[in-house]
């Protein structure tokens, strides 16, 4: 049975009350309990942080202990050259989401330091995105 890391970065703690129209009415636990439902054979592991090197931390941690990410990793998307390097260093499978389209919004919200890193992105699909970040990494792991 697959274990997956899914990884949320800062602000995600808030979700269901921060910007509904624009990150949804969802809160986390609803995106966490939704993917347990959904996945019944994956064993999930969740971790979010508003700290960069609590988001490292576990990016570390995760190595030979489960076969792929989600990562949502929030405003850090466009800010960390370390959360890139921790990726790279941990050679998993990584997929990026976000719940909005970073490319329609603020302009410093276009540019993304953690995608090169990453084997996908989903965006702007709102938490239907975690689902279909889980169903790429099955498709990954199994070859």
């Amino acid at each position: 049975m697959p274990t997956l890391l899914i990884l949320n970065g800062p602000n995600l703690n808030l979700l269901g009350s921060r910007e509904p129209e624009i990150y949804g009415r969802d809160t986390l636990q609803d995106i966490n309990d939704s993917l347990a439902k959904a996945f019944p054979q994956i064993t999930f592991q969740t971790f979010q942080s508003n700290g960069e090197g609590e988001l490292i931390d576990r990016l570390h941690q995760a190595r030979g202990q489960v076969d792929g990410v989600v990562f949502n990793p929030g405003a850090y998307t466009h800010t960390s050259i370390a959360l890139f390097d921790a990726i790279k260093a941990v050679a998993l499978p990584v997929i990026e989401v976000h719940l909005s389209l970073p490319e329609a919004r603020e302009e410093f919200r276009r540019h993304s330091f953690i995608t090169p890193a990453c084997r996908g992105k989903i965006a702007g699909i709102g938490a239907h995105g975690y689902h279909l970040a889980v169903q790429a990494l099955i498709k990954i792991i199994e070859g």
